[in-house]
């Protein structure tokens, strides 16, 4: 019975990892496939291969979180170990570095920076205590 239950988690492991490395294979030629179709909209290689940079950017994120994912189900379901338990701190470690070296590559900002620079507006709102809303008689609706 134990066996079964170690052997499911394996199996799910091995699944997260697999499903990891599809998403970034599939993403890529996606990424690829978005880039050429707003090249040939525009004709401007600039946009395209803006579109491509993000896009590849945001498939790396998403196979990096499967990753992750696969390997907190494999230590959770190993046996518990102090080394078991810095690997994946480690791995944890490296891959969010990873992530937000990725996510300021593509939006060009610290991502708790990225409300100044979206919109500025909304910031300005709510220091003021207007919790954005944008008339005085919003809250009494």
């Amino acid at each position: 019975m134990i066996m079964d239950k170690i052997r499911f988690f394996e199996l799910v492991t091995e699944w997260f990892e697999v499903l990891g490395v599809v998403a970034m294979v599939l993403g890529f030629v996606f990424a690829f496939v978005i880039a050429g179709r707003a090249w040939s909209r525009t004709r401007d290689g600039s946009s395209a291969f803006r579109t491509l940079r993000e896009t590849m950017g945001a498939v790396i994120l998403l196979g990096l979180e499967i990753l992750v994912a696969a390997d907190l189900v494999k230590t959770v379901t190993s046996s518990p170990s102090l080394t078991d338990a810095a690997v994946l701190g480690m791995i944890v470690l490296i891959r969010t570095v990873l992530s937000l070296s990725i996510q300021i590559e593509i939006d060009g900002v610290l991502p708790w920076r990225k409300a100044l620079v979206s919109s500025p507006e909304l910031l300005v709102r709510a220091a003021r205590g207007s919790g954005g809303r944008t008339t005085p008689d919003a809250s009494s609706s």
